[in-house]
C-alpha cells in the first residue's frame, strides 16, 4: 500500500519519538498499529464488496444473454413449426388437386 523503505521508516520513528516522547511512544505505536489494521481491513472489505458486485453484474449479464438466446430459440422453433404447417398444407392441396385431376380424367374416359 505505502512504499516505505528502511530510511523512511527510521525517519518516521525518530519524528514520532521527538513529537510524542519516549514515555508515550509505545502506546502511540500500539494505537497507530490498530488504526493501520482497521484501515487495511476496511480497504480489503471495500475490494471484496466491489469484486462481489462485479461478479453479480457479470452473472446478471450472462443470465440476460441466456434469456435472449432462449427467446431466439423459441422464435426459431415457432418458425420451424409454421414452415412445417405450410409444407403440410401445400402437400395436402397438391394431393387433393392431383386426386381431383385423376378423378376428372377417370370420369372423362368413362363418358367417352
Amino acid at each position: 500500500m505505502f512504499d516505505f523503505g528502511f530510511w523512511e521508516m527510521l525517519m518516521v520513528v525518530l519524528v514520532a519519538l521527538v513529537v510524542v516522547g519516549p514515555e508515550r511512544l509505545p502506546g502511540f505505536a500500539r494505537t497507530a498499529g490498530l488504526w493501520v489494521g482497521k484501515a487495511k481491513r476496511m480497504v480489503n472489505d471495500v475490494k471484496l464488496e466491489i469484486d462481489q458486485e462485479l461478479a453479480a453484474d457479470e452473472l446478471k449479464k450472462t443470465l440476460d444473454k441466456q434469456n435472449l438466446l432462449s427467446d431466439v430459440y423459441e422464435v426459431i422453433e415457432e418458425t420451424r413449426q409454421v414452415g412445417q404447417d405450410i409444407k403440410q398444407d401445400i402437400e395436402h392441396k397438391l394431393d387433393t388437386s392431383t386426386n381431383s385431376d385423376s378423378s376428372q380424367t377417370d370420369t372423362g374416359t368413362e363418358k367417352s
